[in-house]
């Protein structure tokens, strides 16, 4: 019981002072009377059903489902209390069902909603303040940076987690979905087409509900990204993240028999661009590529690409229906390989998935997709046999 009264004395302390950095901060950046008209909270409440199972090779064929109801809370803290410039936003997320990637042994994943606990969550917790009439604002709270690093609209469609971070990023253990970290992020845009942003979060990605409550020690170290883009018709991004904190090497042993140190980092380019120049309400056909590196020692990816196009509508009797392909290739590291050789497991230097998802607008509140996957190599490992994933969402917004 103590140590959950000083945990949540620490988070009380962490929110109150952000409150007041970002109240301060906002005084200085865009007028009340600028603010557009708009309600001065807005509640979502969404719910996703997911079922997916291996039709073919993988390691089962059991059919599995997973779900995530998400609620999320838009504040305008101008209108509601006259700070101007402020904003807060709040996401709460409760997940359950199975984990699909186990029955077709895919390292990258087969489902963005997929967990390790399923439990209720505090997912974001954060405050916004604009800085310099709007060409800058400052982010603290709970935040994933997935959301705001790397990012690439286009692929967002697809269900397969590496089309949204990066398989060699998310497992450097950087805050995402479904647990993030406390940090702060730095947006300064020069130019109305061009940005910098950095951030620093704790490296123990830790929120409320779960197990042990959020972290705030800060003992595991940070992440560190920063990313430099542009924007305008397409866009084009470059991005490095490091770990403060070196990390244990996933094989090699020092003199003294302990892992070696290493250090934890990554780069990563990506680009997305209108191939096409629709008519009005016509259809609008979007490619997209990504690819980065990682030190490839301390955990198992040294790299990925991603690549795809996106369709909307994908049907011109359907406004509301897209179409998406996307490609993304993982590569698995050298230490990774080396460390389960010796556990005679023979693994290939990469993982490929090729997936194909459509997704329609049925009423003004539900949505359905229906979802493909073929895997390549799941795991890496030669012993698996191709994968073939079937999967259907089911999407209520209330």
């Amino acid at each position: 019981m103590g140590k959950l009264v000083a945990s949540a004395a620490r988070m009380n302390l962490a929110l109150t002072a952000t409150l007041a950095l970002c109240a301060g901060l906002g005084a200085s950046g865009a007028r009340a009377e600028d603010a557009p008209a708009s309600p001065p909270v807005v509640i979502v409440l969404d719910y996703k059903l997911d079922a997916m199972g291996v039709v073919e090779g993988g390691l089962d064929r059991r059919g599995r489902h997973l779900d995530d109801l998400n609620l999320s809370v838009d504040l305008d803290l101008d209108r509601a209390v006259g700070w101007a410039g402020v904003t807060a936003h709040l996401d709460l997320s409760s997940t359950g069902g199975h984990a699909p990637s186990e029955g077709a042994g895919a390292l990258q994943g087969v489902d963005n909603i997929e967990v390790g606990a399923h439990r209720g969550r505090l997912y974001q917790a954060w405050i916004e303040a604009a800085i310099a009439e709007d060409r800058a604002n400052l982010r603290v709270g709970f935040n994933d940076l997935s959301g705001e690093f790397a990012v690439i609209d286009a692929s967002g469609l697809l269900l397969n987690p590496s089309f949204g971070m990066a398989a060699e990023f998310a497992a450097s253990g950087a805050a995402a979905y479904p647990s993030t970290a406390f940090g702060a992020r730095l947006r300064v845009a020069p130019t109305p087409t061009t940005y910098v942003q950095l951030a620093v979060a704790n490296a123990q990605a830790a929120v409320p509900g779960d197990a042990g409550g959020p972290d705030f020690s800060f003992d595991m170290g940070e992440v560190l990204v920063a990313e430099a883009g542009w924007s305008g018709r397409g866009k084009l991004a470059v991005g490095y993240w490091r770990l403060s904190e070196r990390q244990d090497d996933l094989f090699a042993l020092n003199a003294a028999g302990d892992p070696r140190a290493r250090i934890a980092q990554g780069i990563y380019a990506l680009a997305e661009q209108t191939l096409n120049t629709p008519a009005e309400g016509g259809r609008t056909v979007t490619g997209f590529v990504r690819a980065g590196a990682a030190d490839g020692h301390t955990t198992a990816f040294r790299g990925s690409v991603q690549a795809g196009v996106l369709v909307q509508p994908a049907f011109a009797g359907r406004p509301d229906s897209s179409l998406s392909v996307g490609l993304t290739q993982a590569w698995i590291g050298s230490a990774y390989r080396t460390a389960a050789r010796t556990a005679g497991i023979d693994l290939n230097d990469r993982e490929t998935v090729l997936e194909l998802t459509y997704s329609d607008q049925l009423t003004p509140k539900v949505r359905l997709q229906p979802d493909l996957q073929y895997i390549h190599r799941p795991g890496g490992d030669r012993a698996v046999d191709d994968a073939i994933v079937a999967g259907l969402r089911l999407e209520i917004g209330f």
